[in-house]
């Protein structure tokens, strides 16, 4: 009977993304595609430099005798289909970017340690194990005799190494070994980037599920919008929230992350490091940032899930979709209700009117030519137009605002009565340029008037003869403040 269980299971993972890309036929040539452009150097590439470096590395392939004559637009929204790449859309970006999902990272990972011969990984591996099982056994022991004696042991174990130490001998790990756990750590620290991926994933997942029980008639809702409404961040509480958490301040604690730092640095300068290959040893020396960019997305991603749930309920928009979800339920209850009654081969005796749409590919489409459209013949030198002095005038006053015509509009407007307003002005001396005349008689209040705290309602007709108005502050013009124009000479 487990032999159905554990075939039931290997079934489902077989139509998953990670054994669909092992087993496919162009395998060799996906992984290594897909290695070299999202994972050996960049992880994030925007959609724009992918398919430029995806056709770069297509044409290679191919001039090598491959068959991949595909554009690599289409093997990308392939990859994408299949599960193996993700798009994205980051906040303020021009353009969206690929990355590798958790099922590539952990193929390309599985084809990585093929690759490479262990000669010691028995003994490397078998070191972590042990470490882990002796931590692990040391935090859960309740006894705490036992412990006091365990940590007196290690106290005097370290005294011995102390004293070894001083006697000068010191047990330095040779190099062939140093490499291989080195290997191990990065072999380690890769696994993690997929735990980053499924982690972003599983938020995804629990953020719809969150949504799916607000939107549910019954249940649980009740619970889950007193939660959001009372301030709680339910996706931090759940257990891959918790869980992430307590990684994410691990991370980014200054005690640690130094630590971190120090002890890379000391590694890049031991012996042993010059036998890493070069993309393991930048591995190594970027192994806190990435870390750190990785760790941060993932943050990033549940705090904007979580920010997403609490205004979908605050903004009240559940219950419009909870209402349509209503209504969508409603319908399928009727059509349930009458498919013993309606056949979907006999004609209802209803017309309905469909909506079309009429799609044309773009490579339909032909350039512009002008010159198909260019008229015939030459250019004629045409005659210059008369322009008198008048014409000249109106010109210019249509293009510039006639101050001096203002000064003397104010000027008589002031010899009937003192103090008075742009509005008085205006209906004196109706506005002879519109708006124009309303600006510049601001203008000059600005310079030879004083303005109030009121405001007042001005009016003016424009070219179109349509009356305008408009508030404007109250300023006023008084005889002793307002400089007269200079009065030219008749002839």
């Amino acid at each position: 009977m487990r032999s159905i269980h554990t075939a039931a299971t290997l079934e489902r993972l077989r139509r998953g993304p990670l054994w669909k890309l092992i087993a496919s036929d162009n395998a060799p040539s996906t992984l290594a595609l897909l290695r070299v452009l999202l994972h050996d150097r960049e992880r994030v590439l925007p959609a724009s430099a992918f398919h430029e470096r995806l056709r770069r590395e297509l044409d290679a392939l191919n001039a090598t005798g491959a068959n991949l004559t595909s554009p690599a637009e289409t093997y990308a929204a392939g990859w994408l289909a299949e599960g193996w790449l993700e798009r994205r859309l980051a906040e303020d970006a021009a353009e969206e970017s690929y990355e590798l999902s958790a099922a590539s990272i952990t193929a390309i990972g599985f084809v990585e340690s093929l690759e490479r011969r262990r000669s010691r990984a028995t003994e490397s591996r078998l070191a972590v194990v042990l470490d882990a099982l002796e931590r692990l056994a040391e935090e859960t022991d309740p006894d705490a005799a036992r412990r006091v004696r365990r940590l007196e042991a290690e106290r005097a174990r370290i005294d011995r190494d102390i004293a070894a130490i001083g006697r000068g001998e010191l047990d330095v790990l040779d190099d062939e070994r140093a490499l291989e756990r080195a290997r191990e750590i990065i072999a380690l620290t890769d696994g993690l980037t997929a735990d980053f991926r499924q982690v972003r994933d599983e938020f995804a997942r629990l953020g719809s599920d969150l949504r799916a029980e607000v939107l549910d008639e019954s249940g649980s809702r009740g619970e889950v919008l007193d939660a959001l409404f009372a301030g709680i961040d339910l996706i931090a509480d759940s257990d891959a929230g918790r869980s992430f958490g307590a990684f994410w301040r691990l991370l980014i604690d200054p005690e640690r992350r130094g630590a971190l730092d120090e002890a890379l640095d000391a590694i890049d300068g031991r012996g042993f490091a010059v036998s890493l290959a070069r993309e393991e040893r930048r591995h190594l020396t970027r192994l806190a940032s990435d870390l750190l960019a990785e760790g941060g997305e993932v943050h990033g991603a549940m705090q904007g899930f979580a920010r997403s749930l609490k205004s979908f309920v605050r903004s009240r928009e559940y219950l419009e979709h909870r209402r349509l979800t209503r209504l969508l339920a409603d319908a399928q209850l009727a059509a349930r209700a009458i498919r013993d009654d309606v056949s979907h081969v006999r004609p209802l005796g209803e017309a309905l009117t469909l909506s079309s749409a009429r799609i044309r590919s773009p490579s339909q489409w032909r350039l512009h030519d002008p010159s198909l459209r260019a008229a015939t013949g030459g250019m004629s030198a045409g005659d210059a137009p008369t322009l008198d002095v008048e014409a000249l005038g109106e010109l210019v006053a249509a293009s510039e605002i006639d101050f001096r015509t203002l000064r003397e509009d104010i000027e008589v407007a002031l010899a009937e009565r003192s103090p008075v307003s742009i509005g008085d002005v205006l209906a004196r001396s109706p506005a002879r340029q519109g708006l124009g005349s309303v600006i510049g008689l601001v203008a000059l209040g600005g310079r030879h008037g004083t303005r109030t705290d009121d405001v007042e309602r001005v009016a003016w007709a424009g070219r179109d003869e349509i009356e305008r108005s408009a508030r404007i502050p109250t300023i006023l013009f008084d005889r002793e403040g307002f400089v007269a124009p200079e009065r030219v000479p008749q002839a």
